[in-house]
């Protein structure tokens, strides 16, 4: 399938856009204090996604999205839990501590999304690629999201040293 230019910059204005709010959103993230809520609502919603295998189009094989899921969760959430820390402030809230890294890993992660759109997007339908990258992405979320939820959890125990 050939891309009109239109829709090609369509596409990527729209990954761009989407990109950028994510990093807004990563930014006001490290400005106030983090709740369970806001740890666990983003794989919770995000979840509702899943609903799109109901559309037959979308559907892949049960299999591709274990592996999307688990290689999303494996490979590509290692660099956010690693680069993603909580502090506990000295007013008792927790806050999601900023890295010079992570707008780095961000973009990388964007990079990998565009080449594996690129390379699956010629073996599949433009829809099923959809659901394999939306796999591999809640993967990701979703143990990224549970490592911080762990951390979380693990400052509210330890008496403050501030």
């Amino acid at each position: 399938m050939i891309l009109s230019p239109t829709s090609l910059f369509t596409g990527v204005a729209a990954t761009l856009g989407g990109a950028t709010v994510m990093l807004g959103w990563r930014i006001r993230e490290t400005q106030r204090p983090i709740t369970i809520p806001l740890i666990v609502i983003p794989p919770l919603g995000m979840a509702t996604g899943f609903g799109m295998f109901f559309y037959p189009p979308f559907r892949i094989p049960l299999l591709w999205v274990v592996g999307a899921v688990f290689m999303g969760a494996v490979v590509l959430a290692e660099p956010l839990i690693r680069t993603s820390r909580l502090e506990r402030r000295a007013d008792g809230g927790v806050v999601l501590k900023r890295s010079k890294t992570f707008l780095w890993i961000l973009f990388g992660l964007l990079a990998t999304r565009f080449v594996l759109r690129d390379y699956i997007g010629h073996l599949i339908s433009p829809l099923q690629t959809a659901a394999v990258l939306f796999a591999l992405a809640f993967g990701m979320i979703a143990r990224w999201r549970a490592a911080m939820y762990v951390e979380y959890q693990r400052l509210l125990r330890e008496p403050f040293a501030g």
